[in-house]
């Protein structure tokens, strides 16, 4: 793994806070010529640092405003049955963002849902039709106070 000096950091940030920000624009703020900006983020991408540039989609405005927090309780515990949970989860829209956790719980999902009532047919209907769980326990996000995926502080 190589190592990444403070240009390659703050290029890293600049691009988290706005993957759309030009190399021109990248280039200015880091004070170097675009020529090595784009050297630089095409390394940053072929070596993994960069996995992928995404859009953050206003969820209330497609009328999916409703986040919840499932915590999921496997019926068994091995690597089959955990690679069957995995698998049926990535099948599920409403479900973008799955962590495999320590605890009470096994897996921690985040889910969005337009209402209650999606909500609940997405439970009994889709959830519920994932063999191995054993037990959830949701949790309802009253208000979304932070939302960023960038790590580079």
């Amino acid at each position: 793994m190589e190592e990444l000096d403070q240009t390659d950091l703050q290029l890293l940030r600049l691009l988290g806070e706005d993957s759309k920000v030009t190399i021109k624009e990248l280039a200015a703020k880091v004070n170097l010529s675009p020529s090595p900006v784009f050297e630089r983020v095409k390394r940053l991408e072929t070596s993994g640092y960069i996995k992928k540039y995404i859009a953050l989609i206003d969820a209330e405005k497609l009328h999916y405003g409703l986040i919840i927090f499932c915590n999921i309780k496997l019926k068994q515990h091995d690597k089959s049955i955990g690679r069957e949970f995995v698998t049926d989860i990535m099948r599920l829209n409403e479900v973008v963002e799955c962590y495999n956790i320590s605890g009470d719980y096994d897996f921690l999902l985040k889910v969005y849902a337009k209402d209650m009532k999606h909500y609940q047919d997405f439970v009994f209907n889709k959830l519920g039709s994932v063999k191995s769980i054993g037990s959830t326990y949701s949790t309802f996000v009253m208000h979304e106070n932070k939302n960023s995926y960038n790590i580079i502080f």
